[in-house]
């Protein structure tokens, strides 16, 4: 069997959504998609989202479910929506997203907060893989970007959340609480750079260093060779420091405030108050 993989770019996150698919049984998956949000307006729209559906409308396709490499502090995912339009459509992530609800339960007071993972339709193990129709998804943990992150191999594609980018971007920040540059380290060199030297790595997100177009597929071999943060011969030493000295000096990524705790509950927003509007919770730092 040889399934297929569309790519969605969201300029705004710089952020690649997939959709696999077979397209002779014509099941298929969405790897992390995107909730458009305007700050400013505080304003949420679905147009990176129907973009997405549109093409699975397109194609005929038997969406089955969506899954989330991590909790993203960089866009709000747009997997409830896309559960809420879709009929039977589950949402699928990796177990120890109950880590990082309980860490953020307390940084937004999020008492209404579950840290349970039901949120979410499916909490995903190392252990068993799942089965989407024809499908085959095998999950990796691969934490240090935040302590839950996963990737997905599918047949020789492996999707990498933001663990691993294009060898010319290198890797994931470690900064965000309870990341690790080791063990990002231990996810990369000691996990992913042990799949052959062919399988196709797909990115998270593509930043365009230097203003080059985008792209978002790399192999194993063409990562342990060229990747600017992280090569085979590289030593965890190394990779520890460079990327920690990186992280301090890295601004906090524009949306993590609301991201964060929009994600962490699997895309629903937080319950309307009284007068119908829901509210993000922003904690102001430094005062007393």
């Amino acid at each position: 069997m040889k399934l297929k993989v569309e790519a969605f770019y969201d300029q705004a996150t710089f952020t690649l959504t997939y959709v696999v698919f077979d397209p002779e049984s014509k099941d298929a998956i969405v790897i992390d998609p995107v909730m458009d949000y305007d700050q400013a307006s505080s304003q949420v729209t679905f147009h990176s989202l129907e973009k997405v559906l549109n093409f699975v409308k397109q194609e005929n396709l038997n969406l089955q479910y969506v899954l989330e490499t991590h909790a993203h502090a960089d866009h709000l995912t747009g997997a409830a929506e896309i559960r809420r339009r879709v009929d039977g459509v589950k949402v699928g992530i990796g177990e120890r997203i109950t880590q990082v609800q309980d860490l953020f339960k307390g940084v937004f007071n999020y008492d209404g907060l579950k840290t349970t993972g039901e949120q979410f339709d499916t909490l995903l193990n190392e252990s068993e893989n799942l089965k989407v129709g024809t499908i085959e998804v095998k999950t990796i943990f691969t934490p240090g970007h935040t302590p839950a992150c996963a990737s997905f191999l599918i047949e020789d594609m492996l999707f990498t959340g933001d663990a691993l980018f294009m060898p010319d971007f290198g890797t994931g920040r470690c900064d965000f609480p309870a990341g690790s540059a080791a063990d990002l380290y231990d996810s990369i060199h000691g996990k992913l750079y042990q799949l052959p030297d062919e399988t196709r790595v797909f990115t998270g997100h593509d930043y365009q260093p230097g203003g080059r177009k985008l792209e978002y597929e790399s192999t194993i071999g063409k990562n342990k060779k060229e990747n600017v943060w992280l090569k085979v011969e590289t030593t965890k030493e190394e990779f520890v420091a460079k990327r920690e000295a990186r992280d301090k000096n890295l601004e906090a990524p524009r949306l993590l405030l609301p991201s964060v705790q929009v994600n962490i509950n699997a895309g629903d927003l937080p319950p309307a108050e009284t007068n119908g509007t829901s509210y993000l919770k922003i904690p102001i730092q430094g005062a007393k």
